[in-house]
């Protein structure tokens, strides 16, 4: 089962006593800053929950699978989660 964007505004309207506006507002808020730090390079931590770091990927090379033929894969950037112990601790039960 999983969550999408329009169930996880309802629940958190309805845990947080919010209108579902107000909780989409708050869920769009959310992104904008994760997305702008991660972006400046910046770590984002919630504590307990999880903690969000932008990661470097240095140039490589692969092939291509479908002709075994190599490519450069130029370098880029990734994004790394981090588990916080309450996240673990709920999944792990």
């Amino acid at each position: 089962m999983s969550l999408n964007r329009t169930e996880l505004i309802a629940k958190v309207a309805e845990k947080a006593g919010l209108t579902k506006t107000e909780s989409d507002k708050a869920l769009s808020a959310l992104q904008d800053v994760l997305v702008e730090s991660l972006e400046a390079g910046e770590t984002v931590k919630i504590t307990g929950l999880m903690a969000i770091e932008r990661t470097e990927r240095a140039a490589r090379k692969g092939r291509n699978p479908r002709t075994g033929e190599e490519i450069e894969i130029p370098a880029g950037y990734g994004v790394k989660l981090t588990a916080g112990s309450a996240l673990k601790k709920a999944v792990s039960k």
